[in-house]
């Protein structure tokens, strides 16, 4: 996968931007076309797998292709108990969704992570938790001879999903800064392992009409006091989800993962104060 260079990234981003600013307002209904398009042309011929937390965005991304009989398989892991694999086991259950997970072991995870951080070539702590939930549930994937993937990633620049989008005066300009800010976060990083590894990423909440599409939702439906990404959830439980997995709350992968809790473990066990510096030394 050719990673976009972040300049034309940020262009990108800028020109969705003037565009989406001269459209209409976007009603829910336009939304939700615009959200099964981006997923439903997603979909490839050959069996593919989905990165799958039991979050909103995958859980939505598994149930849609199940509607249209596509050919995948659900990759989750996690320590044991950690809430995503919780989550995924249960959904995957409801829905007949066929999953695969691995439960890590702590004495596992510092080969994880230094295998993590020799694909990245990154040494911060956000990079190695997340990144590390990728490589593992893509080791499994490559067992059954799967190389495309499906993520959500995107989904929470757009429907307003972060903590910086509760203190933000302006949620939409949060939104698009978010979007320009993700090619450091988020695509390098994952990018990276891909291609380390060997497969493809498809990202349906990345699609161009679709960003311009939920950038025309007014901020007060994705966000208030209580609820993060209202207008997708929404969508999400009138496209068939039951409600407690549509409104199931967002956890990051190095948190549902329980990973992030190993790095802090790790970190206190070889005698470093911070995270930070027990990454440095792997």
């Amino acid at each position: 996968m050719k990673l976009i260079p972040e300049k034309d990234w940020n262009k990108k981003i800028v020109k969705l931007e003037k565009e989406s600013n001269k459209e209409k307002k976007t009603t829910k209904q336009v939304l939700k076309k615009s959200i099964l398009k981006a997923i439903q042309d997603s979909i490839p011929k050959k069996k593919f797998g989905i990165l799958f937390s039991g979050g909103v965005d995958s859980t939505l991304i598994a149930y849609l292709c199940k509607k249209v009989k596509a050919n995948f398989i659900c990759y989750s892991v996690g320590l044991e108990n950690s809430p995503d694999l919780v989550w995924a086991k249960e959904i995957a259950k409801k829905y007949n969704l066929k999953l695969k997970t691995k439960v890590l072991k702590f004495d596992e995870m510092e080969k994880l992570f230094k295998r993590t951080k020799k694909t990245l070539k990154h040494i911060d702590t956000l990079s190695i938790g997340v990144g590390s939930v990728f490589v593992q549930a893509i080791e499994l994937g490559k067992k059954d001879k799967i190389d495309t993937f499906f993520t959500g990633l995107g989904s929470e620049e757009i429907f307003a999903g972060y903590h910086f989008h509760d203190e933000a005066e302006d949620v939409h300009k949060e939104c698009w800064k978010r979007l320009k800010s993700m090619w450091q976060r988020d695509l390098k990083r994952d990018y990276a392992i891909a291609n380390a590894m060997k497969v493809k990423l498809i990202t349906p909440f990345l699609d161009e009409n679709l960003i311009k599409t939920a950038m025309g939702i007014p901020a007060k439906r994705k966000i208030d006091q209580k609820n993060k990404k209202i207008i997708l959830r929404e969508i999400a439980q009138d496209l068939g989800l039951l409600k407690k997995y549509a409104w199931r709350p967002k956890k990051a992968a190095q948190y549902g993962s329980y990973f992030d809790k190993c790095i802090a473990r790790l970190a206190r066990q070889n005698g470093f104060i911070f995270k930070q510096d027990y990454i440095k030394s792997l």
